[in-house]
């Protein structure tokens, strides 16, 4: 055999072209297919399963958030 890897060593794919894994770039086989996944978790096509948040709770908006920022400017306004 010409490569380092024994033979019984299974073959690492990547998860969104299946053709095998580069090191570089693990567990993808390139910058595309890492840039490909990442755009799907930001999109929303993958998603971890769990309850909603509750938005409804003043106390989960940070202050000084640009939604304070913009409700304060618009009580100023009036």
């Amino acid at each position: 055999m010409s490569d380092d890897t024994p033979s019984n060593t299974p073959v690492m794919r990547c998860p969104t072209c299946r053709k095998p894994a580069v090191h570089a770039h693990r567990p993808f086989c390139s910058k595309r297919c890492a840039d490909i996944d990442l755009a799907r978790w930001l999109g929303g096509t993958f998603v971890i399963p769990g309850a909603p948040p509750d938005l409804s709770d003043e106390s989960s908006v940070a202050p000084n958030s640009a939604e304070d920022r913009a409700r304060k400017a618009g009580e100023e306004a009036d």
